[in-house]
């Protein structure tokens, strides 16, 4: 903490990282921790206004509100450090999971009802036994697992795709995720050392930077992929040209 500065939230009751605490502010406890949520939050906003502007399947919508969520829940978790915050970040961060597998694998599942209702029940048991037992190390693997398991879908969406622009939203996807994951371990790891450097790279954030635009890609491939199912006839335009998005033409009869 800074020298004579007070903490507006408290003692810290949740998990902490490299940061320094409540350098630039009294009630923001990791600053950069927090506004580097601010990106993926703009991102999944022109997300969701595409899927709502062109009719996608709500499950986009869904979607995008979702990943609005979770930069929200882990922007009031880094402001405050407290427990309640942690896990109002980590269980959107399971839900979030659980509803791309649901995109990814649903349009093969035979039995429509089943797979959402199992997912809706597990999402509840989790939330539930997560806010009882607070896991620890316990979370991580479960979180690498769920992501895990949309890697073999995502490269079989990814093969099967010709579209050359598309593809490139799939590179981008995995370019995104590595360099994120690159940037929590440095942060994570190596703490003790750059705490003693000039400037501190604030890996976590930047964690965060990649993951909204590893969300936004990821998404915006899903939305391509299920247009070519429903036959949309998708391309891939760019809004000021530099954000990617679907465009699609629906046939006038469905």
């Amino acid at each position: 903490m800074a020298d004579g500065m007070s903490s507006f939230w408290g003692p810290v009751t949740s998990a902490e990282w490299c940061e320094k605490n409540y350098v630039y502010s009294n009630y923001i406890a990791e600053f950069f921790n927090t506004v580097s949520n601010v990106p993926g939050i703009l991102l999944a906003l022109i997300g969701l206004i595409n899927a709502l502007r062109q009719r996608f399947e709500k499950r986009f919508s869904v979607l995008h509100l979702s990943n609005m969520t979770l930069a929200i829940g882990s922007m009031l978790y880094h402001a405050t450090l407290q427990r309640v915050q942690q896990q109002g970040d980590e269980t959107p961060m399971v839900w979030e999971m659980l509803l791309y597998l649901y995109i990814l694998y649903s349009p093969d599942w035979h039995y429509r009802s089943t797979m959402p209702t199992f997912l809706f029940l597990y999402g509840a048991a989790f939330a539930i036994t997560h806010a009882l037992f607070r896991f620890g190390i316990g979370f991580k693997i479960h979180y690498v697992i769920l992501c895990l398991l949309c890697i073999p879908r995502m490269y079989k969406y990814y093969i099967h795709t010709t579209d050359v622009h598309a593809k490139r939203l799939a590179k981008l996807y995995l370019a995104t995720i590595i360099l994120g994951s690159m940037c929590w371990l440095f942060d994570r790891m190596l703490c003790e050392k750059i705490s003693g450097w000039y400037i501190n790279p604030e890996g976590h954030a930047l964690w965060h930077i990649f993951m909204g635009f590893n969300s936004y890609f990821a998404n915006t491939f899903l939305m391509f992929c299920r247009a070519q199912q429903r036959g949309w006839n998708p391309k891939v335009a760019h809004l000021l040209g530099c954000f990617p998005y679907v465009k699609i033409e629906k046939p006038k009869v469905q």
